[in-house]
């Protein structure tokens, strides 16, 4: 399906032959070009940037490279091809014809679910603002505003949804994601990770790896759902979240990698007087990006996630692959629970554990990369392993909020807690000095010290290409 580039607004929707939608998005649009000038990339409106532009949103070529100012970037609105006579996989009205309209009794949570993903893309755009002052190279720098661009992109996917399916309400919904703050005190934007500082680039290639892959599985559940224009955005929105998971995968893997290499070149096991970062600080970011992004599925057991399976509106990962009855009335799902000071397995009804299901396949997705990331400190000779904290570690959200859980899952007291945090989670400190390491490089093919470069260039250019043009 191609995409038409001469319209205001880049679409495949047929935008033109709906002027009234067209009318209302095209009003909508100075106020979304307005926050990006005010949120966006902060010192770099005016900067040509070597980006990627969907052209279509079929499998091959799908995508053209070339230099252009972000605020002239043709954000739009693309759905992913149609499924030939699809069926609704899940909940009770498995098997009948997928909605092209929102179906009246589904209103309002199902404008919520879209509420709800559309105030995520912003939210990382506003977080990540500062980042290219302290950039370590110009490949980084161009990847941060890839993934920022393809952020707004996203939210113009869940602002058509709102505007062409649910009418005033809809129109009121849109205007208030360009009004909600990352980390506002009186206006934050509605998810807690999503209000959280992102003050340096570790804790950006973090939170692509781990809260960037939480999008994923969210994108990937909703890509599900019985309402049609809503699965097929999805599906095109995972094309564009597969590239912000790989900058996080390949660039903590590149810190590690760098690490290793200063500890063997000085024969050390602490790197920071050489410009480094210690492999147990990168543990402590890697705790604290973890835990938090974990509690962006919610509740272990969740009505609210219940219902959305059993109206069909937001489905289990992998749903059509899944090798059950797709409606879970008597199905039993195994959830650890804290019992006393133990932690146990308990069946739990299938229904009510979705979130923890989508949890399960999400924390499996991250062990393989930090799998990866082990694999290199193993063959650099160095006795050292990242892990995953338990998932009741850390946690705001959930049975586990009400809990101290240590990183290997144990249980401990509020006092052992506030003692031994420090060995944990970054100190302000640390924080500190990892901020001190955050000096811009913008010599093409120069790198900053305390990352390696990677592998390759983007779109096979070499390493010391422009990629921002300064």
């Amino acid at each position: 399906m191609a995409i038409d580039y001469t319209e205001r607004i880049p679409n495949n929707v047929n935008l033109a032959g709906d002027r009234r939608l067209q009318r209302a998005l095209e009003q909508w649009q100075p106020g979304f070009q307005s926050w990006w000038r005010e949120m966006g990339p902060a010192g770099y409106q005016a900067t040509e940037v070597y980006l990627r532009t969907a052209i279509s949103v079929d499998a091959q070529g799908w995508a053209t490279f070339g230099h252009v100012r972000m605020p002239d970037y043709r954000w739009g609105i693309f759905l992913a091809e149609p499924h030939r006579d699809r069926t609704i996989p899940f909940g009770r009205h498995l098997g009948e014809p997928v909605w092209h309209e929102v179906p009246g009794e589904y209103r309002g949570a199902l404008r919520r679910l879209i509420v709800t993903q559309g105030d995520t893309e912003p939210a990382s755009v506003e977080q990540q603002r500062h980042l290219g002052a302290t950039c370590p190279s110009l490949y980084d720098l161009r990847n941060l505003f890839q993934v920022n661009v393809e952020e707004g992109r996203h939210l113009w996917a869940m602002v058509y949804l709102l505007h062409a399916y649910f009418g005033r309400d809809g129109r009121e919904e849109a205007d208030t994601l360009l009004v909600r703050r990352s980390g506002s005190p009186d206006n934050p934007r509605i998810l807690g990770a999503f209000n959280e500082p992102t003050p340096d680039w570790l804790s950006y290639l973090m939170f692509t790896f781990f809260t960037d892959r939480d999008g994923k599985y969210q994108l990937a559940s909703l890509a599900e759902s019985a309402f049609d224009p809503l699965s097929r955005t999805c599906r095109f929105m995972l094309t564009e979240e597969a590239h912000h998971m790989f900058v996080g995968e390949t660039g903590v893997g590149r810190v590690v990698q760098r690490t290793c290499e200063l500890m063997k070149e000085h024969d050390a096991a602490e790197v920071g007087p050489f410009g480094g970062i210690d492999l147990k600080l990168i543990q402590k970011y890697l705790n604290f990006h973890y835990s938090v992004s974990i509690d962006l599925f919610g509740s272990e057991l969740s009505t609210n996630a219940a219902n959305y399976f059993s109206m069909g509106l937001k489905g289990r990962f992998n749903e059509t692959a899944r090798a059950d009855d797709h409606q879970l009335s008597e199905a039993q799902y195994s959830v650890a629970r804290c019992d006393g000071d133990r932690i146990v397995d308990r069946a739990e009804p299938a229904l009510l554990a979705l979130n923890e299901c989508l949890r399960d396949s999400y924390a499996i997705d991250c062990a393989r990369g930090v799998a990866k990331w082990n694999r290199a400190i193993k063959a650099a000779g160095i006795d050292f392993e990242l892990t995953l904290p338990h998932r009741g570690f850390h946690r705001a959200i959930g049975d586990w909020a009400a809990v101290k859980v240590a990183p290997d899952g144990s249980i401990i007291s509020p006092a052992e807690w506030e003692r031994r945090r420090d060995e944990w989670l970054p100190t302000g400190a640390e924080r500190a000095f990892v901020g001190s390491l955050m000096q811009g490089v913008t010599a093409p093919g120069k790198f900053a010290g305390w990352i390696a470069p990677p592998a390759r260039g983007i779109n096979h250019q070499p390493l010391d290409f422009d990629y921002v043009r300064l």
